[in-house]
């Protein structure tokens, strides 16, 4: 199976998102980044680019999803009679967990805790509704 590697890029300089076309280093270990703007491209040099790498997965409405977007999904519980079923809706960051090889989506700042990624893509509604370099505010309303 073929995976596709692909990166976006968050310009803290220019405040926009670009799809990038390469990374390269120099010698000192700085990265430069050349970026798609639609018209020649740019070059983002290592602190102004964002890295955030793809995740290989879509959400409901076939969205790439990437490292650093927010999503939301909502979860059914059952406690135990058929007519008292919760259903709790979720909001949180894609993060990679080097620790065990996977995505999860951190919900920690809204007082929640860590979701595997590969579960919750199968949740309600389950959907990119921004990052959190353009949208952090939406990490903060929940509560």
């Amino acid at each position: 199976m073929k995976r596709e590697i692909k990166f976006r890029a968050y310009s803290s300089h220019n405040h926009k998102m670009y799809p990038v076309s390469n990374i390269e280093w120099d010698i000192d270990g700085r990265i430069w980044v050349t970026a798609d703007d639609g018209k020649n491209g740019i070059e983002l040099i290592d602190e102004e680019a964002h890295l955030m790498p793809y995740t290989g997965l879509h959400d409901k409405n076939g969205r790439k999803i990437y490292e650093g977007d927010i999503v939301s999904f909502g979860s059914v519980w059952n406690n135990g009679d058929n007519e008292d079923i919760d259903e709790e809706f979720h909001i949180g960051v894609v993060e990679y967990d080097p620790h065990d090889a996977v995505y999860n989506v951190n919900c920690e700042e809204s007082g929640e805790h860590r979701f595997l990624f590969t579960e919750v893509v199968n949740y309600d509604g389950f959907g990119v509704i921004g990052n959190i370099f353009e949208n952090p505010e939406l990490l903060e309303g929940k509560q």
